[in-house]
């Protein structure tokens, strides 16, 4: 066995975006006189689809309203990207270093596809990811394995042949899910929920060493 591909979520993992997103959630819920905490955001809001949040936050709005709701919210969030530099420390030199050893890199996210595409120009890898899961984009999405199996499909790369990197529990199943060896990012949640989830490992960046060692024992691994 040997390592072919990395995929990488977005939020919490290729950057972290959380403070953003809470703010840009909180400026559209404050107008239908609704708010939360950073508990209910970690519980019902971080990881989860659009769909998903939006019935939580606005369990009375019709589906139409949730949609017009997370458009609206997606787009601030956005806005508030420009110009911020919220990249996880070495996840830059970290795709690159898997594309100089010729594997392929993904993003398997639940984010709309205009925010992967903004993330992705705001870390200046443009055109590096060989794909690009987004929500909406695959039937079901996180914690259900079908976006990262979607994935290895269209990379032609088997589950133990590749590296997922996530920032949550659902994400982490989800990858796990597919097959994938999955290291957790504690952006945005302990590490010890991260290993419950089913994480190999837990780091707080991608410098930290003992990720050096994970990666070079698998690259190194025969087939």
């Amino acid at each position: 066995m040997s390592l072919n591909a990395l995929l990488f979520d977005l939020d919490g993992t290729l950057v972290d975006s959380d403070a953003l997103h809470i703010q840009a959630f909180r400026a559209v819920a404050a107008e239908h006189g609704v708010s939360f905490d950073a508990d209910f955001f970690a519980r019902h809001m971080s990881g989860h689809t659009n769909a998903q949040i939006c019935l939580s936050l606005f369990p009375d709005l019709s589906a139409a309203e949730h949609e017009r709701i997370a458009d609206e919210k997606e787009a601030l969030f956005r806005r508030l990207l420009e110009g911020a530099s919220l990249a996880i420390p070495g996840v830059v030199p970290l795709v690159e270093w898997a594309l100089d050893r010729g594997m392929s890199v993904g993003v398997v996210s639940n984010a709309p596809p205009a925010n992967v595409r903004a993330v992705v120009q705001s870390l200046g890898l443009a055109g590096k990811f060989a794909v690009e899961i987004c929500g909406g984009s695959v039937p079901r999405g996180k914690p259900d394995p079908m976006p990262y199996r979607v994935a290895l499909e269209r990379l032609g790369v088997p589950g133990e042949r590749a590296v997922a990197f996530e920032d949550t529990p659902l994400g982490i199943r989800a990858a796990v899910g597919a097959g994938i060896a999955t290291v957790g990012l504690t952006t945005t949640q302990p590490e010890e929920n991260l290993l419950a989830a089913g994480a190999l490992l837990a780091v707080k960046t991608y410098e930290d060493q003992r990720l050096t060692a994970f990666l070079a024992e698998r690259l190194s691994m025969a087939s």
